[in-house]
């Protein structure tokens, strides 16, 4: 029997799913969106401990930096760059430039109503 998600876990796996396709963000960014400013770790351990079968994009989740988190030459580290290649995302030098493929929310009420959808 597989063990319990805690909500916290739920929350960010919610949100990891909701980051399109062709885009990225941090871990810092998916647990501020989920509630959880400030647990950029927890997002970490929620995807490392997050049920078998499970489809996440967690190829689109990077550092702060827009660095790649695996280290350099792991499987991890060259699957990641596939998966973000097959999505038109340009991985140079381990880094995706955050101000061109970031995932930008709409933080105000009139960019949420009237602005360009994710």
């Amino acid at each position: 029997m597989a063990a319990a998600v805690s909500p916290e876990a739920e929350r960010i796996l919610a949100t990891v799913a909701r980051v399109p396709k062709g885009r990225v963000a941090s871990y810092g960014q998916i647990a501020s969106i989920a509630g959880l400013t400030g647990r950029a770790r927890l997002v970490g351990w929620a995807l490392r401990n997050s049920p078998g079968g499970t489809k996440l994009p967690w190829h689109r989740i990077l550092r702060a930096d827009g660095r790649i988190a695996f280290p350099e030459g792991s499987d991890a580290y060259a699957l990641q760059i596939r998966r973000l290649a097959r999505e038109r995302v340009a991985v140079t030098g381990g880094r995706v430039d955050l101000a061109r493929y970031g995932w930008h929310r709409a933080s105000s009420l009139d960019a949420m109503l009237w602005g360009p959808r994710d």
